[in-house]
């Protein structure tokens, strides 16, 4: 892979490693902001990104640094893809929204997960052509 690849994986990669250490550091209100956002087995679905944000970022440096073959850093891009879709539809789901501010507000973070999944999802397409070559 070349060095703009590896430099742009790293730096979207930290944001998945500071995030999903943030799931654990703070599990319970994490798990209360979910439960009001009517995520059914909160603290579960809260885990679990948290675990597929880290293993996922994991994946993604180890195999832009060269460890790999680009399956482990498609598959880890995959993976936070698959938490940020649902994320900014469960979570950010502006359309709900009557007060103007956190409508804006919403309608931002939901902007912003669902170009960390296009992110993601170039990610994993640039591994996999390395893959086929």
């Amino acid at each position: 892979m070349n060095a703009l690849f590896t430099i742009g994986a790293i730096l979207f990669s930290v944001l998945f490693l500071g995030s999903g250490f943030g799931h654990f550091k703070a599990l319970e209100p994490m798990t209360g902001y979910a439960k009001y956002k009517g995520l059914p087995a909160a603290k579960a679905g809260v885990i679990v990104s948290g675990l597929l944000f880290l293993v996922g970022a994991v994946a993604i440096i180890a195999d832009s640094l060269g460890a790999f073959d680009g399956k482990v850093g498609t598959y880890g891009a995959l993976a936070i893809a698959l938490v940020m879709f649902p994320t900014a539809i469960i979570f950010h789901n502006f359309w709900k929204e009557t007060d103007p501010q956190a409508k804006q507000n919403e309608q931002i973070q939901f902007n912003k997960d669902i170009a960390l999944a296009g992110a993601a999802l170039v990610i994993a397409a640039a591994f996999n052509a390395n893959i086929l070559g």
